[in-house]
């Protein structure tokens, strides 16, 4: 019997994780992490008060201790001005990733552990092992509709030995069919969506309460004015709509392909195979945590440049500085810097970084 802390978001998925716990025999308790309130008169909607009600809810019926643990200044600090700044500097952060190593197995770890529990557990979809060697592991969840072992990539050893996945060895309507056992008031709550903790708000309009539009030319790959943009960090590559120029070729989209921050020129092209800057299959990767040990030599792995994306073949050749590089065996559309990329070895997670460059 281990003690555990359960990270209660008011979703049905961590709330099975806690039931399961429990049954499993853990000294469990309840923890909802303050992160947002949808401060400065941000448009969109926080549901922060709900999800508290719903998650205090779920443990007064498992009964089981529940804490309020306030984690807003922490959380402006590590994810939303990471956030910030990354558009600012024109390139495409991915904050999902970040809230897991900074926050949920971040702070919230570092409070846990101080409190005296073993673990931290969150409803992911991901399955933890632990090795012969002792260490700690993660392969994809046993649900391939909801695996979510990606936004886990940069998470190290540290983090992943004190973490629990419950939820992860089942398919969403069995982890339901356990919310309902327990007859938990989230059993049959919708999926929550947005960014994390922060709710429903396009990126677009958070972004631009902190960074002021800053127009500017759209040009084509040689140059030629097509248009204008409000500004670069409202716009990511491979980007088909939203950016206001009509294609003159039928069945044939324009797409963002590149944004020239020093000219602060948005760049066009045609969403098509072989257009310079959209598809690509070299990349060189930074800010990599390895779960497990880091490779010495160049290796075969599978990459998954984004969220929902398809595992791809690739190459990987570590690089004297800690970084590595990728070469895929096709062309990857729209690799953007700043976004995340996991490695994986047959289901396993190897780990993951940051696209840094892309193309030669």
């Amino acid at each position: 019997m281990a003690k555990v802390l359960v990270g209660l978001s008011g979703g049905v998925d961590s709330s099975a994780a806690a039931a399961l716990l429990i049954e499993q025999g853990h000294e469990v308790t309840g923890a909802f992490m303050k992160n947002w309130i949808n401060a400065e008169g941000l448009p969109g909607d926080c549901p922060w008060e709900s999800d508290l009600d719903d998650a205090l809810a779920v443990a007064r019926k498992l009964g089981i201790e529940f804490r309020v643990i306030d984690l807003i200044d922490q959380y402006k600090a590590r994810i939303v001005d990471y956030l910030v700044e990354g558009y600012r500097n024109g390139i495409t952060p991915n904050p999902d990733v970040w809230c897991n190593r900074e926050m949920k197995f971040g702070v919230f770890l570092d409070y846990a552990l101080e409190q005296g529990f073993e673990y931290v557990a969150t409803g992911h979809y991901a399955r933890r092992r632990v090795l012969a060697d002792g260490s700690a592991a993660i392969l994809k969840g046993a649900d391939p509709n909801k695996d979510q072992s990606y936004f886990l990539a940069l998470m190290t050893q540290h983090q992943v030995s004190h973490a629990l996945f419950p939820v992860g060895e089942m398919l969403k309507p069995e982890v339901r069919e356990v919310a309902r056992r327990h007859e938990l008031p989230t059993a049959a709550k919708k999926d929550s969506q947005g960014i994390c903790f922060i709710g429903q708000i396009k990126m677009r309009d958070f972004i631009r309460h902190y960074i002021p539009d800053h127009p500017g030319e759209i040009v084509d790959g040689d140059g030629r004015v097509l248009g204008r943009h409000e500004g670069l960090h409202l716009y990511t590559l491979g980007q088909r709509k939203g950016h206001g120029v009509a294609s003159p070729r039928d069945g044939m989209a324009y797409v963002v392909v590149a944004k020239d921050v020093a000219a602060n020129r948005l760049v066009l092209g045609w969403d098509e195979e072989g257009t310079p800057g959209l598809y690509e299959r070299r990349c060189r990767i930074g800010s990599i945590s390895w779960i497990g040990k880091q490779p010495a030599n160049p290796c075969r792995v599978e990459a998954m440049p984004r969220y929902r994306s398809k595992p791809e073949p690739c190459r990987l050749t570590p690089l004297r500085d800690g970084r590595v590089e990728l070469e895929f065996e096709k062309g990857q559309r729209a690799l953007a810097v700043g976004q995340i990329c996991a490695f994986y070895d047959a289901g396993w997670l190897l780990g993951g970084g940051v696209f840094e460059q892309v193309g030669q």
